[in-house]
């Protein structure tokens, strides 16, 4: 007689989003997460069975920019009644139990520039995903969530590793360059990462162990097929 084991369900993705809704500290343009760096990533895990929650820095409705529908990823998802009753009711992030998820992704989008770095609740969840063997990724300005972390052992989590991020020329393309808090790419190499970019506006995904970073907008579906096939690599 024999045995046959199924490999138990992979637990959720917890994607994170930005709460700040202005470009600048104080009044300035609108702002928020990126919707297409949401829902290509989410595509792509969904594809594979791979659930996912949803979480903001405060909690409750995060604002939205880029509310592209002609993409018709954007407009299944913004179309889907779940999707948008789970949109209006992400969890605070300081309210997250790091040990429910196999994975953290942080979306992109200018607002996450001003608070996502200077979370703590972002530095300490992705940290216990991380050290508990967890996938963490991010797209765009998704990695400035990742500029202030530390491990266990004081280190910063980039330090050595191979990432992309939103590059400085971006930044000055978009004329943004003077209204963020600081360069992103600039950032992450001070703390010890080693930045690949691309040519502007040309995807660039980058796998480093279970570190999984994407560039721009354009390497939003990159990102959540390469953490898909890292957590189906896990289980």
């Amino acid at each position: 007689m024999t045995s046959t084991t199924t490999a138990p369900p992979i637990r959720p993705v917890l994607m994170v989003l930005t709460s700040h809704g202005t470009k600048g500290a104080t009044g300035g343009e609108p702002t928020g997460f990126y919707l297409g760096e949401l829902t290509h990533p989410l595509a792509e895990l969904e594809a594979a069975g791979i659930a996912f929650e949803l979480a903001s820095i405060q909690g409750g409705e995060p604002p939205v920019d880029g509310l592209d529908l002609g993409d018709a990823v954007n407009a299944r998802y913004w179309n889907d009644s779940a999707f948008r009753e789970a949109l209006h009711h992400t969890q605070r992030l300081g309210d997250v139990d790091a040990s429910k998820y196999s994975a953290i992704f942080f979306a992109g989008g200018h607002g996450a520039m001003w608070d996502f770095p200077t979370s703590p609740d972002a530095a300490r969840v992705t940290r216990e995903v991380y050290e508990a063997g967890g996938v963490v990724g991010a797209v765009c300005h998704g990695p400035a969530a990742l500029v202030n972390v530390t491990l266990g052992n004081g280190a910063y989590l980039v330090a050595g590793k191979n990432l992309s991020a939103f590059t400085d020329d971006e930044e000055r393309a978009v004329g943004l360059a003077q209204t963020v808090p600081f360069l992103l790419a600039t950032t992450l190499v001070q703390r010890g990462a080693h930045h690949h970019p691309a040519p502007d506006w040309t995807a660039q995904v980058v796998v480093d162990g279970r570190l999984v970073t994407g560039q721009n907008p354009q390497s939003a579906a990159g990102v959540g097929a390469a953490m898909r096939e890292l957590l189906l690599r896990q289980n």
